[in-house]
């Protein structure tokens, strides 16, 4: 896989977990949730959980990909 294919790869399993963080916060704050009680708790901290799973380490992941190939670029450019 290309290193092209694979930030979009992370992209997108980023937007994913920044999702699912939204849903999860959504579910909390829905008075729908009440009637749920303790699985609705459950419901929403798994959403959470997940999301921060899924989108945590993909941006770090990115981030340092990202940063060396400006340091190669950096260092392949003429001063």
């Amino acid at each position: 896989m290309s290193d092209e294919m694979l930030i979009r790869v992370l992209k997108g399993v980023m937007l994913v977990g920044i999702g699912l963080i939204l849903l999860g916060v959504y579910l909390h704050n829905s008075a729908r949730m009440e009637a749920l009680g303790v699985r609705g708790i459950l419901l929403s901290a798994g959403c959470v959980a997940l999301g921060m799973i899924l989108s945590l380490p993909t941006k770090m992941y990115l981030t340092f990909m990202l940063m060396k190939r400006e340091s190669g670029r950096s260092s392949s450019s003429p001063n």
